[in-house]
């Protein structure tokens, strides 16, 4: 079923917006994934090369901990609130928990040596060359992708489940952080919306909801100082994007967690 709000997040740290990219390419693996035809492995393939330089440029390991543990605290000091639901909290906590001892369980980073091998490895290589893995280029990829699906799926799986611990904690504390949110009606006059930001507040993701029948998308920008929105007609052709020239109504909401 279609939404009635088309959701635009903004993440206010670099450790968000790594989770936030890397969810949505675990997202697009999955979708890729489902199919059976040479185009969808193309797909999956190319989206494992887009996860592995992701992981390859951060510690992930370290980021994701870091977080876990966070969350665990901030959760604890809340056990001793009134109306807290005790039962819940223990179910959460036990989660956060259990995710983090499995990352612990590794050692050092996450252990990617298994999509070392050749085939992969010369993928990913000719991957930054636009069109550079057709068959003349990669005849041995060209071969596998001839295979039967259950040798190509159990390569894949292979692959994939060196990520599974990474994406069970990002899903976990993305999901505590958007759902810590609590939306506000607000008003961008002229189109145009700033906002300053507590600097006491440990505030992680924007998120402003529009309705779908409002003829604009968004323009988020700032830091963790403060943050602009800007309400810009969508264009065709050679028209440039412009910014709407009447107030516009959206619902906003502070992930703080």
């Amino acid at each position: 079923m279609t939404t009635e709000y088309i959701s635009y997040e903004f993440p206010l740290n670099e450790r968000m917006r790594v989770f936030i990219r890397l969810e949505q390419l675990f997202l697009q693996l999955d979708h890729f994934l489902n199919g059976s035809n040479i185009w969808d492995k193309r797909a999956t393939v190319s989206t494992l090369v887009d996860i592995l330089q992701v992981f390859s440029r951060h510690d992930l390991k370290a980021e994701t901990l870091k977080e876990l543990e966070r969350h665990s605290n901030r959760l604890n000091q809340l056990s001793s609130h009134e109306g807290v639901d005790t039962k819940r909290l223990r179910k959460i906590l036990d989660d956060l928990n259990a995710t983090s001892k499995i990352l612990y369980a590794t050692n050092g980073k996450i252990d990617l040596s298994s999509m070392n091998s050749d085939l992969f490895q010369t993928i990913s290589q000719r991957s930054t060359i636009p069109g550079g893995t057709c068959s003349f280029d990669l005849p041995s990829y060209h071969f596998w992708l001839e295979q039967n699906q259950e040798l190509q799926d159990e390569d894949l799986h292979k692959w994939i489940s060196l990520f599974s611990p990474i994406r069970t904690a990002v899903d976990l504390i993305l999901n505590f952080i958007r759902l810590s949110g609590a939306a506000t009606e607000e008003t961008a006059h002229m189109g145009f919306y700033q906002a300053t930001l507590d600097q006491t507040q440990p505030y992680q993701i924007l998120i402003i909801k529009l309705l779908r029948t409002t003829p604009y998308f968004v323009e988020i920008s700032g830091g963790k100082h403060r943050f602009t929105a800007r309400f810009m007609h969508s264009s065709s052709g050679n028209i440039r994007p412009k910014q709407a020239d009447t107030d516009v109504n959206f619902q906003l909401s502070y992930c703080i967690f």
